[in-house]
């Protein structure tokens, strides 16, 4: 058997803190198991590597002809380390399926071995999820979902915020592009109505005519919700503006206006990143501003959480 070269990931995400609630397709670990095939040397290069997005080459088969084939695979925490249901089976599987295809069959034995090393250094991650919903139809699939975000544009998707009442899960609400700071309070009450009080407020820049920034970054949001509401109130840095040069000091102004938290956009390759490179922070400089809040809080008699 081939080695399997394991690269470390020097960046590791915080775990998440209630593994009960991990979810399904939307938390993912460290790292990533891959092999490379060509008709010369079959399958090689096995690798562990940082979990990261997949190159290919124009010209590969799957895009062109659908020469492509999935197969899952359950893995279980367990006191004694990560069961996994029915590997060998999953790979016999997968082999027929390549066979089918007139695609390499996998090295079973390989790819097992490089499984087990994935699982492996999936034991030092997990993050709680925070993520978007688009509709009230797919309401069910936010089940393991920690807080459920409702973007600017959904702000006043009545249907859509009723449903939000009736879950029992945090609400992240944004406030829409245009909305005033009444109809945002407002937008809120219809999640009260339907009995969910648990909600997060966030100010992520309005419209205006100002085209050098993404939005203009509204800090008289952060004491006008403290006025007239009881709510918390977190500020979006990176999408108020749309740059990454602007995170830093708007974060600055957030924390001195007293919001309560702060979403910075993170990518470990901004300049290669599907959506908002932008306005994404590198690792190195999410660490420095990271660092910087810590001590302007501190200033402000303001506690980080961990």
């Amino acid at each position: 058997m081939q080695e399997i070269k394991f690269v470390e990931n020097k960046h590791l995400k915080e775990k998440p803190k209630d593994q009960s609630k991990l979810g399904f397709g939307r938390i993912f670990t460290d790292y990533m198991f891959t092999m490379e095939y060509n008709s010369k040397e079959g399958w090689h290069n096995a690798q562990v590597r940082p979990y990261e997005n997949l190159s290919f080459d124009p010209a590969t088969t799957f895009i062109h002809y659908g020469q492509a084939f999935f197969e899952g695979m359950k893995a279980y925490n367990a006191v004694d380390g990560v069961r996994l249901f029915r590997p060998k089976d999953n790979f016999a599987r997968a082999t027929r399926s390549a066979e089918r295809l007139c695609m390499p069959a996998l090295d079973e034995e390989l790819a097992l071995e490089g499984l087990k090393l994935l699982l492996e250094a999936k034991r030092q991650t997990g993050l709680p999820i925070v993520t978007e919903i688009m509709s009230e139809k797919h309401l069910d699939l936010f089940a393991d979902v920690d807080i459920i975000q409702l973007g600017a544009r959904n702000m006043q998707n009545f249907m859509l915020l009723k449903e939000l009442g009736r879950c029992n899960k945090p609400i992240l609400l944004k406030r829409g592009l245009s909305a005033t700071m009444e109809e945002f309070l407002m937008a809120a009450e219809y999640i009260f109505a339907g009995g969910n009080k648990q909600v997060i407020l966030c100010e992520r820049g309005i419209r205006t005519f100002e085209k050098m920034i993404r939005n203009n970054l509204d800090l008289s949001a952060v004491p006008l919700v403290k006025m007239f509401s009881h709510l918390p109130i977190i500020i979006d840095p990176s999408h108020a503006a749309g740059r990454r040069d602007m995170v830093q000091p708007l974060s600055r102004a957030a924390i001195a206006a007293g919001a309560d938290g702060l979403i910075i956009e993170a990518h470990n390759d901004p300049k290669h990143a599907l959506c908002d490179g932008a306005q994404s922070l590198d690792l190195d400089q999410f660490d420095n501003v990271m660092a910087d809040i810590k001590r302007r809080a501190e200033f402000e008699g303001r506690t980080m959480m961990p």
